[in-house]
Parts: structure tokens; C-alpha cells; sequence
């Protein structure tokens, strides 16, 4: 007799948690291609189409620097970097990694289907990621530019579904991918927005409700016209010269002799000419960036003629630490940096360049000629040790630094100098390195970092170079490096309310 046979049917188990997401991400597809939103059938679609290749976010990248403010110009760069890096990734590792196919069309109306269809893979949204990645690069730069992108992203990435080439997560997944590609791009390059409220110590400055008694002198060969004439318009009184480079020492001079508040517009090298002159005259500043880096209107707090006219107004100003060199026939001052060893060499191998094919093609070119040149290096005495140095740089001020990014200063009246030092060796370009990607360690066998308030060279070869704030002098023998804290008044626009 054959054994029994059972015939009853198994009941199934619970399904696996991917099983029921996948099931869940087609139900909403088809809900998405079910629904009619008025005005979405020939928007969505030519936006999905708009930003193919990144052309919709490079267009918006144009017309936000065409506005011709620091914060708008970097808030595109931002977002064009964090779209670059976001499409590497897609482009490497997403789409390679995740074969997934793309949604069946049945459930959705010819009117929005794409007259042509991708044929990549689906996970994930290549067209979401860019839009989150610019959108949010643009608002860790500009939180007021990154509000009036982020509704265009937005719609971006849900006309990837509407027009169904792509399910919910794989649009999900994108932003999620590309809002991270915005934030590795920062951690790379810090945004300008302060982390920390900066601590300064507030300083007497006259209030010019007009601008009467500001006397700007503005460097045209910085191009600096426009924002000279920004100035007239916000400070109406205010008495603004223009100037050849080669004049502007000298018109300085002048102006110090019958302002109330001395103005300059111009780059670093500018700025620190008249800081000197407003130290001699115990004048009160007013900056307004108009060069190429402008690293201490920046640190500052001054982007634009808007928050320096509304500072001057309200005579809103700090007191701010300067340093200062000094050796035999040569002594200054120092708003940014103070440099010996290469640094010097390329700034000087950098203006023959700059004129001719631009300030950054010029920056790497120098540095490429420098570092190939075989140079030997620096022979200088620190605390009575003699040391070989390839770069001693020493900055007015602590400089806080996140990854690779040069580094920017939260306070400006430490009272400190931030000194770095790179030992001489056999391979310069290897230890430069070294000391860039490690920013400030307290020691290490290429380079050490420390901060102090006085710093003395002795037994410098005659010849030396030393640069400070992007000019170039000669130094030999003994040379100082020191503060002056709080020694020059600047005006600053101070948080509002």
C-alpha cells in the first residue's frame, strides 16, 4: 500500500523586508503615474530633459555669477563642484554596482514619457543627484540662493518619476547620494559661513550715516572700478579716488591727510599699504575686497559694498592684531601671512606670470617652476638651533583648516602668530605635501606647527626673500616676527538684531 501523499498547500511565510520595499516602491510608481497634477505635463518633462548633462545647473551656475557678488559666484563654484563629484560617483560606482532595470511605461500617459529613454541602468537617479548636489552646495554657501534652487531641484528629481524612468528610491537614493557629495565637497573646502560667532573685541569708530569723511582710495588695477562705484551709490559723501597700482601708496598718503575714516579697495597687497598708512595716522579702516583671494576682507567678515556701507553707518568696527617683520633695512607689517624660504619664490615667480595668463594658471605654473628648480634650502638659527628650512610661514592669527582647503581665521586678535615650519631635506615637493595634508600638528619629522606671540631668525644669508601679504622684500641676518595686538581699528558689519 503507497504511503499517504500530502497535498496541502504551505502557508506562505512573511515576505523578506526587501521584498516588500521593492513591491511598495512599484506602488507608488504607478500611484505617481496614475495622478494629474494641472500644468505638470509639459513642465516636468522638459525640465527632466533640461537637465540632462548637468546644462540646466551649469546654466544656473552662469546666472548666479553673472549677479557679480563674492557669496552668489562661490555658491555656483560650490555647486558645480559638488555636481562634479556626485556625477563621478554615480557615474563609477552607482550605476556599476546596483543593475537594476528601469520601470515598465504601461501605466504611464505617452504626453510625459521622455522622447528618449535612457538606457542606463535605474539605481540610482543620476538626474537627482546632480539636482541635490547643487542644491546643496549652493545652500551650505548661500542659504538664501540655496532656497530659490532647491524648489527647481526639487522638481528635477520628481520628474524623473513622473515621467517614468525611474521608481521613488532610485531618486531617493540619488539626492541622498548627491546631498553627501555637497558635504564631502565642503569638508574639503570649508564655505565661508562662520561655524562659531567670531570672538573680536569691538572698537570706537565714527558713524558716517553718508559716508562724509570716508576718503576710499581704490586700486583700478585690482578691477575694482565697479565696486568703487557701488560705493558712491551706498555712501553718497563719501569722496572715492581711483588709482593706477603704481599710485596708490601715494594717494593713500594723501587721503590719510584729510579723512576721518581711510578706505581702501583693493587686493591684500593693497590692503596692507594702507593698514601701515592708517597705523601712522591712527586712522580708523575701512576695507572693500576687490583683488583675487582678499583672504583679510574675508576673514573679516567683508564680502561686499552692502555690509561695509551698512558698518560704516552704524560705526560697527573691531580692533584687529597686526604683525609686523623687522631686520636690517627692512621692517613692515603684516595683515594675512609672513613667509621665508619658497613661498617667497613663487610669489615673485608669480607676478612675472600673472599679467600675462592670469592669477591661478600663474599660482600653479610658479609652483611648478619652483619646485623643479633644485633650490636649496633656507639656513636660519630658530631658538639659537640652526635649522635647513624649505618654508617658515607665520600667519596673523590662528588658521583653522578642514582637509586640503587653505585655511581661514576665526579670530583676527588672538595675539598670536600661527607659525609653521618645513625642515629642509632632499625632496621639497614631498615635505610641502606632507605639511598641506596634515595642517596643523604639533610635531612631526616633516614640519612642526606652533603658536607664540614673538619669533626671532637669526644668521639669514643676505638675499633672502620675504613675502608678506603677497609683496616681496629682502631680508639677512636677524630677523622678527611679532604683534602688535589690537593695534589697528576696522570696520566690520555686525550681526544683525
Amino acid at each position: 500500500m503507497s504511503p499517504d501523499v500530502d497535498l496541502t498547500v504551505p502557508t506562505p511565510g512573511p515576505r523578506p523586508v526587501r521584498d516588500r520595499l521593492l513591491a511598495l516602491d512599484r506602488r507608488l510608481f504607478e500611484s505617481v503615474a496614475a495622478r494629474h497634477w494641472p500644468g505638470a505635463d509639459p513642465l516636468l518633462p522638459r525640465l527632466s530633459r533640461g537637465a540632462n548633462h548637468g546644462v540646466l545647473w551649469f546654466a544656473t551656475a552662469a546666472a548666479l555669477a553673472a549677479t557679480r557678488t563674492p557669496r552668489a559666484r562661490r555658491a555656483a563654484a560650490r555647486g558645480l563642484a559638488s555636481l562634479g563629484l556626485a556625477s563621478l560617483t554615480i557615474n563609477t560606482l552607482g550605476k556599476r554596482t546596483v543593475r537594476r532595470a528601469r520601470p515598465l511605461l504601461d501605466p504611464v500617459p505617452l504626453v510625459r514619457r521622455l522622447k528618449r529613454q535612457p538606457f542606463t541602468t535605474s539605481f540610482p537617479s543620476g538626474h537627482a543627484a546632480s539636482a541635490a548636489a547643487f542644491a546643496t552646495g549652493v545652500a551650505l554657501e548661500s542659504p538664501a540662493w540655496g532656497a530659490a534652487v532647491a524648489p527647481v531641484a526639487g522638481a528635477v528629481a520628481l520628474s524623473r518619476v513622473y515621467t517614468g524612468v525611474h521608481f521613488p528610491s532610485d531618486v531617493l537614493a540619488g539626492a541622498a547620494l548627491g546631498a553627501g557629495a555637497a558635504l564631502a565637497v565642503r569638508g574639503l573646502v570649508p564655505t565661508r559661513i562662520p561655524a562659531v560667532p567670531p570672538a573680536r573685541p569691538h572698537a570706537g569708530a565714527p558713524a558716517l550715516a553718508d559716508g562724509e569723511g570716508l576718503v576710499l582710495v581704490a586700486n583700478t588695477g585690482a578691477g575694482s572700478a565697479e565696486r568703487a562705484g557701488a560705493v558712491r551709490d551706498a555712501l553718497p559723501r563719501a569722496e572715492v579716488v581711483e588709482c593706477d597700482p603704481a599710485d596708490v601708496p601715494a594717494e593713500l598718503e594723501k587721503a590719510a591727510a584729510r579723512a576721518r575714516v581711510l578706505g581702501v579697495c583693493g587686493g591684500d597687497g593693497t590692503v596692507n599699504t594702507a593698514a601701515a598708512i592708517a597705523l601712522r595716522h591712527g586712522l580708523p579702516l575701512a576695507v572693500l575686497p576687490g583683488g583675487t583671494l582678499n583672504h583679510f576682507a574675508h576673514d573679516l567678515g567683508v564680502e561686499d559694498v552692502r555690509g561695509l556701507a551698512r558698518a560704516v553707518r552704524r560705526g560697527d568696527a573691531v580692533r584687529v592684531d597686526v604683525g609686523r617683520f623687522a631686520s636690517r633695512g627692512a621692517e613692515g607689517v603684516f595683515l594675512n601671512t609672513c613667509s621665508l624660504g619658497v613661498y617667497p619664490e613663487l610669489v615673485r615667480e608669480r607676478g612675472r606670470w600673472s599679467h600675462r595668463i592670469g592669477g591661478w594658471p600663474a599660482g600653479v605654473l610658479a609652483a611648478l617652476r619652483v619646485l623643479r628648480a633644485g633650490r636649496h634650502p633656507l639656513e636660519a638659527q630658530v631658538r639659537g638651533r640652526p635649522r635647513p628650512l624649505w618654508l617658515l610661514f607665520a600667519g596673523n592669527g590662528t588658521y583653522h583648516r578642514v582637509g586640503l582647503a587653505p585655511g581661514r581665521r576665526l579670530d583676527l586678535a588672538d595675539g598670536l602668530l600661527d607659525v609653521r615650519v618645513v625642515h629642509g631635506g632632499r625632496r621639497p615637493a614631498a615635505r610641502l605635501l606632507a605639511a598641506a595634508l596634515a595642517g596643523p600638528l604639533t610635531r612631526s619629522p616633516a614640519h612642526a606647527a606652533v603658536q607664540v606671540g614673538r619669533l626671532r631668525l637669526t644668521g639669514v644669508a643676505p638675499g633672502t626673500l620675504l613675502a608678506y601679504d603677497g609683496e616681496v622684500t629682502e631680508v639677512h641676518g636677524e630677523v622678527v616676527l611679532e604683534k602688535l595686538p589690537g593695534a589697528l581699528t576696522v570696520y566690520r558689519p555686525l550681526p544683525r538684531g
